[in-house]
């Protein structure tokens, strides 16, 4: 029976639980802001796209463990959380069978939500499960490249809101393609510190990302200007709503920046990036404030 708790912990862990915000945060914006539109939600389709999300996200926590050990960027002695390959809790063949389960579920669940959303979310579905698998898998992994953040944005930010809000609606939206845009902002910045506080360890394993052809200077102004955009641009919004509350993220947003200019490198960045994560979750917050805050 301790064996079994050990190894369900153990598999949690695996999955990191931590990421998991910004997977389902970017979802309930979108049906947040299609709620505010048009005044109800399809109970049904909702929860199929939460689950579907988190899917995808843990398949791609799962594989991005199991390659990123098989690569030798991952030791037992990483700077960030321990991974379940490096540590040895179980083998690499284990962890790529739970990866695989993973997606599998995403495929079922968006093969139910194509009934509703048609070809778009099949070519949404589908690419979501290709770039799960190519962030770190295939010859040219996006994760050893100077485009991870991007694919953050696109990823965690335009396609999970205008998905969401679309497989509410079935009305393609440019005020959600914009939200989700500006919502990934913060979401690429939670890659970007990543990255930042394994800036050595990713020179050594062969990966070139977008902090190291920055520099940590300028990756520290990149940082600033993702984490102070989103507020201001969100109240510019065409929203149905009050757009103000938005504001109120900025203290948030700046005193995090201002942690991060204070130096702080390796393990110490670890709760900056925690609390990084969190910060789309305290914008969407404000954004459903807003929203059900209605126009005089």
């Amino acid at each position: 029976m301790a064996d079994l708790s050990r190894d369900l912990a153990r598999w949690v862990a695996a999955a990191r639980p931590r990421t998991l915000p910004l997977t389902v945060t970017p979802v309930v914006a979108g049906l947040a802001l299609a709620l505010a539109t048009t005044g109800g939600l399809h109970l049904a389709t909702a929860l199929a796209t939460l689950l579907a999300a988190v899917a995808i996200q843990v398949g791609t926590n799962l594989h991005n463990d199991v390659n990123d050990f098989e690569r030798g960027n991952d030791t037992p002695d990483r700077l960030g959380p321990p991974r379940a390959s490096a540590q040895g809790w179980f083998t690499p063949a284990q962890v790529r069978r739970a990866a695989h389960l993973a997606f599998l579920i995403a495929l079922v669940l968006g093969a139910l939500l194509c009934l509703r959303g048609g070809w778009p979310i099949l070519l949404l579905g589908l690419a979501s499960l290709a770039a799960g698998y190519a962030y770190t898998g295939g010859p040219r992994p996006i994760a050893y490249g100077p485009f991870g953040e991007v694919y953050v944005l696109l990823f965690f930010g335009v396609a999970a809101v205008a998905g969401s809000h679309y497989l509410q609606t079935l009305t393609f939206s440019p005020t959600a393609l914009a939200l989700g845009a500006i919502l990934g902002l913060p979401a690429a910045a939670v890659l970007l510190i990543n990255n930042y506080r394994d800036l050595e360890t990713d020179r050594q394993g062969g990966r070139r990302t977008l902090c190291l052809y920055l520099g940590r200077t300028r990756a520290r102004w990149l940082y600033a200007m993702l984490m102070l955009a989103p507020p201001p641009l969100l109240a510019l919004l065409d929203l149905p709503g009050r757009a103000w509350p938005l504001l109120a993220a900025l203290p948030l947003g700046l005193w995090l920046v201002v942690r991060l200019f204070r130096g702080a490198l390796g393990g110490a960045l670890n709760p900056l990036l925690g609390t990084t994560a969190l910060y789309q979750t305290v914008l969407t917050v404000l954004l459903i404030l807003g929203l059900a805050w209605p126009q005089a």
